[in-house]
C-alpha cells in the first residue's frame, strides 16, 4: 500500500518545527505526510509561479496575527491563538486558514442567501453565490418561494419551468468558480415538502451528472412527520407559494389538482393522488439510491431560533449543521477532542479522570474569543452579508477527534457509555462556551439583535454572539489536526481518501491509517507482516471483523468502523450531541451496501423521534465516486454496478464540455454586475 508523497518539497517535520516556531514544543508541530499534502495543495501561500513560499508555522502565525487585530492587546492574543492551533487542539474552518491575512480576506465557511420569486432577485442571488464561493464559502438557498412549473408569467404571458430550472442555473455558477484553486464550491438546496414541485425535487439526483455541487434536503414540518406516524394514507396537500392555492398531486402526471378554499374534501377516487406515505417512501427510496434528499425538521429548528425577532430560518449551509437567516454567515472551528486525553493516567481509572477537562475548558474559552474576533476581522463578500453578520454574530464551535478519543479511552462507539460521555462532553463544552460568550458581552457588548432575542426573552442572558456551538464536518482540517473527523466513527481503520485535485487538476489519492489503531497493534507485539495483513484487510473490507490474523478481544471490541456500527447507533450518537448544540449536528448515517430501504426509513423516523434537527444517510457504494473509499480493486464494470442504477445518467465528454461553456457564460454575465 503506497503512501502519498509530500508534493512540492516541504520537509514538514523539520521545517514546520523550525526556528520560526517561537519556542513551541518540537512534537506539537509534527505533521503527518497526508497533512502536509493538504497544507501544500490548499492552504500554504504560493508565489506568482505556484511555488510554495510559506511554512506551516508561518501559516498559523498569519492566521493568528490577522484575527488578533480585533483585540486591544493583539500581541498577547496572537500568541494564545497560535499556541492553540499549533498544538492542534483547535482548528478554524478552511476559509479562515486560507484567507486570513491575504487579499480575499473572507473567513466564513457557511452562508445562506435569499431566493425570491423574481428574475431580478434570482440573478442577484446568483451573483452573490459567485462572490461567496470565489472566496471559499458554501451557500444554502431555499427554493420554496419560487412559483411552480407551469405557472403563468404575467409580464410575458408564458409559463415558468419552475424552481429546478433555476437550481440548475445556480449550479452552473458554482461549476464556473474555481475558488482561487483552493476548493470548489458546495451548496445546499432545500424545498418545503408542500411545494407543488416537490416530486421533481426529490427525484432530481436520479441523474447524478446534473446539479452536481448541490446537496438536497426536504424541509418538513412536524405535521408531516406526525402524519407519517399516524396515518400514511392521508392525501398529501401542497400549497402554491405564488397564490396560496392548495391541492393534491396526481399520481399519473405529478400535476397539481387545486381545490377551492382552505378546506380539502376527499376526492371520489383518492387512489389517483399521492399520499403522505407515498411521498415519505419516495424520499426514503431516493436516499437509499444516492444519499439524497436528506430531511430537515424545520419546526424543530425554529423552536430554538435564537433571533425570531429578526425572522424565521428556512435553509441551512451545505452540510446541514448550520441553519441561518438570509444573508447570514457563520464562522466555524473545531476542538480536537483526542488532544485532551490524559495518556499518563492509568487505563483502569474512571473515564472522567482520563480527560483533561481543565485544558479543554481553557481551549473552549480561547476558541470562542477567536471565533468572535473572526466576525470583526472578516472581509465579507457583499454589503448585505456584512451588515447581517456583524449584527447577529453567529459563531459555531464544534468538535472532531471523537472516534480517536473513544479508541484511546477503550470505549466502543456503539455503546451506552459512549452516548453518556457524548452528553457529558457536549454539556461541558456548551457551558464553557456560553459562559465565555457572556464574559465577552460584558467586555465588548451584546450583539445588535440581542434585545427581543431568545437570549433576552427566554434565557435572560447577555450574549456577544447569537449562538456559539455547532458540530460541523471537519474534512481537511481534521487531516491537518491528525484526528478523526467530526463525531463520526472511523470510515475504515485504513482507507483511501479522494478529496483534492492538484494544480494540474489530477485527483489526489491519500491512504490513511488510524494511528491509534496502529499503536494498539504494535503494543500487542505483532509482526510487521501481520500488521500489513491486518491493514490491507481493513482497507479492503472496511472492518477488522473476519480478519485472518488473530486479534485480541479488546481490539475487536474497541476498534469499530462505520461499517460495524448499526444505523440506529449513528442516529443515537447524533441525538446525544444535538442535546447540547445551539445549531445542529452534521452527521452521516452510514449504511452498508446491502442495507434495505426499510432500514433507511427506520433511521429517518428515529432521527425525528430522538430530537435531531435533520438527517443525512449514505449507503456505501451507492455512488461511483465518493470522498472516502475502500481499496476494493474492483473493475470498471463492477464500479458501474455498485453505482446502483445510475448508469443511465450521461457522463459524456460532450455534456461536460457543454456544461463548462454554459457555466463560464453565466459567470461572465453575473460578475459584470455592480
Amino acid at each position: 500500500m503506497s503512501k502519498g508523497t509530500s508534493g512540492q518539497g516541504l520537509d514538514g517535520n523539520q521545517q514546520a518545527a523550525g526556528d520560526d516556531a517561537g519556542g513551541q514544543p518540537s512534537d506539537s508541530g509534527l505533521f503527518t505526510e497526508n497533512a502536509l499534502r493538504v497544507l501544500e495543495n490548499r492552504y500554504l501561500k504560493k508565489d506568482s509561479i505556484g511555488v510554495i513560499d510559506e511554512t506551516p508555522v508561518q501559516l498559523f502565525e498569519r492566521v493568528a496575527g490577522h484575527v488578533a487585530k480585533a483585540e486591544k492587546d493583539p500581541d498577547n492574543w496572537k500568541g494564545a491563538f497560535f499556541d492553540m492551533m499549533w498544538a492542534r487542539k483547535f482548528m478554524p474552518n478552511s476559509p479562515t486558514l486560507m484567507n486570513a491575512g491575504r487579499p480575499l480576506g473572507m473567513l466564513s465557511a457557511c452562508f445562506v442567501l435569499p431566493l425570491e420569486d423574481s428574475i431580478a432577485d434570482i440573478m442577484e442571488t446568483a451573483r452573490q453565490i459567485a462572490l461567496v464561493q470565489r472566496a471559499g464559502g458554501g451557500t444554502g438557498i431555499d427554493l420554496s418561494k419560487l412559483r411552480p412549473r407551469g405557472s403563468i408569467v404575467q409580464s410575458s404571458g408564458g409559463t415558468t419551468d419552475g424552481p429546478l430550472s433555476f437550481l440548475r442555473m445556480l449550479s452552473s455558477v458554482t461549476d464556473a468558480i474555481q475558488q482561487g484553486a483552493f476548493r470548489r464550491g458546495a451548496n445546499m438546496g432545500t424545498m418545503r415538502i408542500d411545494h407543488p414541485d416537490v416530486l421533481s425535487f426529490i427525484r432530481l439526483k436520479e441523474d447524478l451528472t446534473r446539479v452536481t455541487n448541490y446537496n438536497l434536503s426536504c424541509t418538513v414540518p412536524d405535521s408531516f412527520m406526525d402524519a407519517v406516524k399516524a396515518d400514511r394514507t392521508a392525501l398529501h396537500i401542497v400549497v402554491n407559494p405564488h397564490d396560496s392555492k392548495r391541492g393534491y398531486l396526481r399520481r399519473e402526471t405529478d400535476d397539481v389538482e387545486y381545490f377551492e378554499g382552505d378546506q380539502a374534501s376527499t376526492p371520489e377516487d383518492a387512489s389517483k393522488y399521492w399520499t403522505v406515505g407515498d411521498l415519505f417512501a419516495l424520499i426514503v427510496r431516493k436516499a437509499w439510491e444516492s444519499g439524497e434528499p436528506g430531511l430537515i425538521f424545520l419546526d424543530r429548528i425554529n423552536e430554538v431560533n435564537p433571533t425570531p425577532n429578526v425572522g424565521p430560518m428556512t435553509s441551512t449551509n451545505p452540510c446541514g449543521e448550520q441553519p441561518l437567516l438570509p444573508y447570514e454567515a457563520c464562522n466555524l472551528g473545531s476542538l480536537n477532542l483526542a488532544a485532551f486525553y490524559k495518556a499518563d493516567v492509568p487505563v483502569d481509572a474512571p473515564l472522567e479522570d482520563r480527560i483533561d477537562w481543565d485544558g479543554m475548558g481553557k481551549t473552549v474559552c480561547t476558541a470562542i474569543r477567536f471565533l468572535d474576533d473572526v466576525v470583526e476581522a472578516n472581509n465579507y463578500p457583499t454589503p448585505e452579508i456584512d451588515k447581517m453578520c456583524r449584527a447577529n454574530r453567529k459563531i459555531g464551535l464544534g468538535v472532531m477527534g471523537w472516534a480517536d478519543l473513544l479508541f484511546k479511552l477503550g470505549v466502543r462507539y456503539d455503546a451506552d457509555d459512549a452516548l453518556a460521555l457524548a452528553r457529558r462532553m457536549g454539556a461541558f463544552i456548551r457551558e464553557q462556551a456560553w459562559d465565555e460568550d457572556t464574559r465577552l458581552a460584558d467586555e465588548k457588548g451584546v450583539f445588535s439583535y440581542w434585545e427581543g432575542s431568545r437570549w433576552d426573552k427566554v434565557l435572560g442572558r447577555k450574549m456577544r454572539n447569537a449562538h456559539c456551538v455547532t458540530i460541523a464536518p471537519t474534512g481537511t482540517i481534521s487531516i491537518i489536526a491528525g484526528c478523526s473527523g467530526g463525531i463520526e466513527p472511523i470510515f475504515s481503520l485504513v482507507f483511501k481518501r479522494q478529496v483534492m485535485r492538484d494544480s494540474a487538476g489530477e485527483a489526489q489519492i491519500m491512504y490513511e491509517s488510524n494511528p491509534v489503531f496502529l499503536a494498539a497493534l504494535k503494543a500487542e507485539n505483532m509482526s510487521e507482516k501481520d500488521i500489513e495483513t491486518v491493514s490491507e484487510y481493513a482497507c479492503q473490507k472496511g472492518t477488522i471483523e473476519g480478519c485472518p490474523v488473530e486479534l485480541s478481544s479488546e481490539i475487536r471490541r474497541v476498534f469499530r468502523s462505520a461499517r460495524d456500527v448499526g444505523p440506529e447507533w449513528h442516529v443515537k450518537m447524533q441525538a446525544a450531541w444535538q442535546e447540547f448544540t445551539d445549531a445542529a449536528v452534521s452527521k452521516t448515517i452510514n449504511f452498508p451496501p446491502e442495507a434495505t430501504t426499510e432500514e433507511v426509513e427506520t433511521a429517518y423516523l428515529l432521527a425525528y423521534a430522538t430530537g435531531c434537527k435533520g438527517i443525512t444517510v449514505y449507503r456505501d457504494g451507492s455512488r461511483q465516486h465518493q470522498p472516502m473509499a475502500l481499496d476494493t480493486k474492483a473493475s470498471k464494470s463492477e464500479d458501474a454496478e455498485v453505482a446502483g442504477g445510475d448508469s443511465a445518467a450521461s457522463n459524456s465528454g460532450d455534456l461536460v464540455a457543454a456544461q463548462a461553456q454554459e457555466s463560464e457564460e453565466i459567470l461572465d454575465m453575473l460578475m459584470d454586475g455592480p
